[in-house]
């Protein structure tokens, strides 16, 4: 059973390792966009995997909504530190500030949907002709209609209905300019992939996927963190509980899901036998139907 899970890791490794190759050889100003999560944790092991001994060739960027959690902008510093990479950090505060985006008001504001104005001003000011993300097809409808390398257009926005076909692991970068793509090495992976690579390959993640007492608010059948960024409404209790976070993002729309998983191993016992999605909890995703794919189509990750 070993040998059969480590040759199928190893087959994502090598696929993912091919596609970072790629974008070093087609394109010019390449960013690897990096969010502290476990799928960008990976991405970046891979990376320094696909150009060792050498460092990774392009920068790592983060776009910082400033509602992240505490614990995740601590292990960002530090793994970045401890695998020498260069870390560029551009703020959503600052999109805000210069008039760019308005920031939400009400209950359920968040900075979430505001990053992608900082992403795409991002994007021009580095020159990036290449941006790439940790998405997988398996988290949600939208992310599954992706290619290897997504195009985008001069206005960073995604048409999902015209898009290079990808046969024999060919993948076309050619583009016009203020265009760019972006790149998603990990899309065939799954979530239990994932984990079952960072067991193998004894990655550090932040502890927020493990179980651990933290008071919580449901809303709208979302537990969220009791951060400075929430506000119970009238009618919500602030509950001590023993939750874990399947994904990491803005601290005002991701949801933790009650668990015992307090190690690796336990958290690939519940992920194999889970049966909501990797993106159940993430408030942002139920604003409507095609919450996530009008996102993308703008310029969203």
């Amino acid at each position: 059973m070993t040998l059969r899970i480590k040759g199928h890791l190893k087959a994502l490794e090598n696929e993912a390792v091919h596609v970072f190759r790629e974008v070093a050889a087609q394109f010019d100003r390449p960013v690897l966009l990096f969010s502290g999560g476990k799928d960008s944790v990976v991405m970046t092991w891979l990376a320094r995997k696909a150009f060792r001994p050498g460092p990774i060739p392009f920068p790592l960027l983060h776009i910082d909504t400033g509602h992240n959690f505490i614990e995740t902008i601590e292990f960002r510093d530090r793994f970045v530190e401890e695998l020498g990479c260069m870390l560029l950090v551009r703020y959503v505060q600052d999109s805000i500030d210069q008039g760019r985006v308005q920031e939400e008001t009400g209950p359920d504001a968040s900075r979430n949907v505001l990053q992608t104005v900082t992403l795409l001003d991002a994007l021009k000011e580095l020159r990036a002709d290449a941006a790439l993300g940790g998405a997988r097809r398996d988290e949600e409808k939208a992310r599954a209609k992706e290619r290897f390398f997504s195009h985008r257009d001069r206005f960073g926005q995604w048409d999902p209905k015209n898009q290079r076909p990808e046969l024999w692991r060919l993948y076309n970068g050619r583009k016009a300019p203020g265009e760019h793509f972006r790149v998603f090495p990990l899309s065939n992976w799954t979530e239990l992939d994932v984990w079952q690579y960072i067991q193998l390959e004894e990655i550090p993640i932040p502890h927020l996927y493990l179980a651990h007492e933290r008071e919580v608010v449901q809303r709208n059948g979302v537990l969220l963190a009791n951060t400075e960024f929430i506000e119970p409404m009238e009618g919500e209790r602030i509950e001590l509980r023993t939750v874990r976070f399947r994904t990491i993002g803005d601290a005002t729309c991701t949801g933790a899901v009650e668990s015992e998983a307090a190690s690796v191993d336990e958290v690939i016992l519940e992920t194999g036998a889970a049966r909501l999605t990797e993106r159940g909890g993430r408030s942002d995703d139920k604003r409507s139907e095609a919450a996530m794919e009008e996102r993308k189509r703008e310029g969203y990750f």
